[in-house]
């Protein structure tokens, strides 16, 4: 893996600036994204007693934070010879059981040749260290590649989507009961609910955003029913990473703690919300890319090899605008109750704010979605040899 600058000397911390492609930092389980900021995450302390819990020397090791890992928080380690490693305090939110998950799922795609960063043991045999700081920490090794915030062009929507096509078809036959269940995840139904339940009447900040998502779902065609399938979970595009050069060639699926059991249309479906809207999250003014929809779709359907049944097929668009309604649900409910999303105070006057106008945002991308899908589906059935 590259990245703009070696990871500081322990007495000080360097940043650089963040360009629109970041040189990323594969971390296995957080997409990585940018140059390491400099913050330490742990004291040198800490440093050297996982280090040496690892039985690697602490002597001369340089540690960075990297910028983008908000869930499990990711420090860039270099030893004094050279070595680099991915050592991650992990949320409170995942137990060790997230990590024989990890373990299970990355050992059975390096056994087929897939390129997947690997939980480092200790000594013991032990998957991951709960430090003096009362903390269960995990290392993992390096690979290298750069991530991205943005889909910059189509060319790669295509690649990444055909490495996430080669990641299904490498789990397909894999059987594995996951320790680890994210309770209610893609539950759509729930998550509009919970935008009711949320709402307070008269609200000037978000009581027209909540309406017109609440009036949105109504038209929200159903899925067909298919099958679960072993999925990433969280498809955004800084979960991937690809070669460091001017090819982008997709290279390995990050952030692995969100695995699990999905149907096509909720995975791919929320891929293709992060990476058709050029925007981002944090603006109303949204844009649907038909080209890089039109990239993905054909990468994807290029590499799968004839993984999908057709109802999965057939799920691709409805769960692409479904997804992308269900987040702007969930963004709406934060507006109200003011305490999940991270929010940014350099930008927005609150939290409350931010909220809605993700909200808003994702909502005009599931309408843009909505508004095509006759052109939408017509992409995916020619990419896929399939009449819709």
């Amino acid at each position: 893996m590259s990245y703009s600058s070696d990871p500081a000397p322990r007495t000080e911390s360097r940043a650089k600036d963040r360009g629109a492609a970041f040189p990323g930092c594969a971390t296995g389980v957080c997409g990585v994204a940018g140059a390491p900021t400099g913050r330490p995450i742990c004291s040198l302390r800490v440093l050297d007693e996982l280090l040496a819990a690892y039985g690697l020397p602490p002597a001369g090791a340089a540690a960075q934070r990297a910028p983008s890992g908000l869930i499990q928080e990711t420090q860039l380690v270099r030893l004094a010879d050279g070595r680099r490693f991915v050592l991650q305090r992990m949320h409170p939110m995942f137990g060790p059981a997230v990590l024989d998950d990890i373990e299970a799922v990355t050992s059975h795609l390096a056994s087929v040749g897939l390129a997947t960063p690997r939980l480092v043991r200790t000594p013991g045999g032990e998957l991951g260290v709960h430090a003096s700081d009362g903390r269960l920490w995990r290392l993992l090794t390096f690979l290298d590649g750069r991530t991205y915030d943005r889909v910059l062009r189509p060319m790669l929507a295509a690649e990444g989507a055909a490495l996430v096509a080669r990641f299904h078809r490498a789990v397909a036959t894999f059987e594995h009961r996951f320790a680890f269940v994210r309770a209610g995840v893609h539950d759509t139904a729930a998550h509009l609910a919970k935008l009711e339940r949320a709402m307070v009447p008269g609200d000037p900040v978000v009581d027209d955003v909540a309406h017109a998502i609440l009036a949105e779902a109504a038209r929200l065609p159903t899925l067909p029913d298919a099958p679960t399938r072993i999925a990433h979970g969280d498809l955004k595009i800084s979960n991937l990473l690809f070669s460091d050069d001017e090819r982008d060639l997709g290279v390995a699926l990050l952030d692995l703690d969100t695995m699990g059991r999905l149907t096509i249309a909720y995975e791919l479906g929320d891929a293709l919300r992060s990476w058709c809207n050029p925007a981002g999250e944090d603006t109303p003014t949204t844009r649907l890319d038909l080209d890089v929809f039109r990239a993905a779709i054909s990468g994807y359907a290029g590499a799968s090899g004839g993984l999908l049944e057709a109802a999965e097929v057939a799920g691709i668009v409805p769960g692409f605008e479904t997804v992308a309604l269900e987040l702007a649900a969930r963004f709406c409910a934060d507006a109200y109750e003011d305490r999940y999303f991270g929010w940014d105070p350099t930008h927005f006057p609150s939290r409350r704010e931010h909220n809605r106008v993700r909200a808003a945002g994702q909502l005009r991308l599931a309408q843009l979605v909505g508004g095509a899908r006759a052109e939408l589906a017509a992409i995916v059935a020619a990419a896929f040899g399939r009449p819709h």
